[in-house]
């Protein structure tokens, strides 16, 4: 591991001093390589220093130990000994974290699809509410949120919602809602008071950039057409609205939320994107079981990850054995907790895996 370290350090140099040169910066492909390259090695490279750091101090206080007399300077080294020696082990299994491979994907914006499942007008109902959820986490984080696409029923539900999220780190967030979420509740239509199950689906795809995924123009058919459902003015009066039918996957885009149709068209070549990058994504997955199986839920879509209990106002992660009570306010999007449990989950059957490995 610390020969590792000790590459990294060296590289680190490299690539400051790459980024020194004067012609770097009329390079930008080059110059966004190297910032990008500098940005991940920086944090790794500062926390190893705070571990040499640590073992300086270790030797020093044992140094003092061995020529020190005075016995209140003997304890005050024990002291100091004692506090560096626990920093280390403290500071050993966070650089073992920082050095696990990183998902090429973490940095990405995202998108989200939302899709209501078994439950009829209740899933529907149950998909808006996760999606204004979504909305109000991702206003906590500031990130910025753009919606794409999307299926009203009349009662306020969603059949199905597609939004963007940009934001630095937002895929290495959001991976984990992916999966089937399932709310267990009384329905404002159920004359009986008996608790139903619903069900939605979460799709958390990285955006995907035309370098990430090329896409032939003889696969794909664009027609156009008026905006349906409400709209403001000029949304249902001009052929605003832009369908992508891409043949060889049979997948249809329909994009209407913008008043331009080249904005249209924008949003529905990302979505397209994305989906073909995740079918991609979704093929290494299950090529690589193993990999798979490290994982905290970031890939099965068929996989049940979270239930919603309102009766009891809880809420429970499956996937980590986690149970909070406090409804109310993950509905609000205080979701973090959640996602910091299963961050933490990850990262320690990871670890698990890179030390058996090792």
């Amino acid at each position: 591991m610390f020969d590792k370290l000790e590459d990294l350090v060296s590289r680190l140099e490299e690539v400051v001093n790459e980024l020194a040169e004067p012609g770097c910066v009329s390079d930008q492909a080059r110059f966004k390589r190297l910032m990008k390259e500098q940005n991940e090695l920086t944090p790794i490279c500062e926390k190893y220093q705070e571990y040499k750091a640590a073992q300086t101090a270790v030797q020093d206080s044992l140094a003092m130990l061995e020529e020190e007399t005075d016995e209140e300077m003997r304890e005050l080294a024990k002291e100091e000994l004692n506090d560096a020696k626990e920093r280390i082990t403290v500071l050993e299994e966070q650089l073992k974290i920082l050095l696990l491979p990183k998902d090429p994907n973490d940095d990405k914006n995202v998108i989200v699809e939302i899709r209501a499942g078994a439950g009829g007008d209740e899933a529907a109902l149950f998909a808006a509410e996760i999606y204004r959820m979504y909305m109000h986490y991702a206003e906590s984080q500031r990130w910025k949120t753009e919606l794409a696409e999307y299926e009203e029923i009349g009662i306020g539900g969603m059949k199905n919602v597609t939004f963007m999220i940009n934001g630095k780190g937002a895929y290495s967030v959001m991976k984990y809602e992916s999966g089937v979420h399932r709310v267990q509740r009384v329905p404002e239509t159920e004359s009986g008071g008996r608790i139903h199950t619903s069900t939605i689906t979460v799709a958390v795809m990285p955006e995907a950039e035309e370098v990430d995924i090329a896409i032939d123009e003889k696969d794909i058919r664009i027609d156009v057409m008026r905006a349906s459902g409400n709209g403001g003015q000029c949304v249902n009066t001009t052929d605003s609205a832009v369908r992508l039918t891409h043949y060889p996957t049979g997948i249809v885009i329909y994009s209407q939320t913008e008043k331009s149709q080249l904005q249209n068209k924008e949003k529905a070549f990302a979505l397209l994107r994305a989906k073909l990058y995740d079918m991609e994504c979704q093929k290494q997955h299950d090529a690589e079981a193993e990999a798979r199986r490290s994982q905290i839920g970031t890939g099965d879509r068929s996989e049940k990850i979270r239930t919603y209990n309102f009766p009891q106002g809880r809420v429970t992660d499956h996937r980590i054995g986690l149970t909070l009570y406090k409804l109310d306010k993950i509905m609000d999007g205080d979701i973090q907790e959640i996602i910091d449990a299963c961050i933490a989950a990850d990262q320690a059957m990871k670890l698990s895996n890179f030390e058996d490995k090792n």
